[in-house]
């Protein structure tokens, strides 16, 4: 992935991985994302879609979380170098 891509973490393909740019989220969503550790610069990789395709579980620093894809494409994603 080039590295100056820049696209939601919704569109992250499963089994790939990316760096987090921006949260365009607000509140209490924004708040508890950043507690567990999504913040500028932190690496996430898609590990599974649900089959419906939401939610997706994606890894970050060590820990599986899911989020619904209308949160997921407020992520603002950069390829990896």
């Amino acid at each position: 992935m080039d590295p100056s891509t820049v696209f939601p973490l919704s569109a992250l393909p499963e089994g790939k991985g990316a760096r987090v740019r921006a949260l365009r989220l607000t509140g209490g969503m924004r708040r508890r994302l950043q507690d567990l550790g999504l913040v500028a610069g932190t690496r996430v990789t898609c590990i599974q879609r649900a089959a419906a395709g939401d939610p997706t579980a994606y890894l970050i620093r060590g820990a599986v979380i899911a989020l619904r894809q209308a949160d997921a494409a407020r992520i603002e994603m950069g390829g990896l170098p």
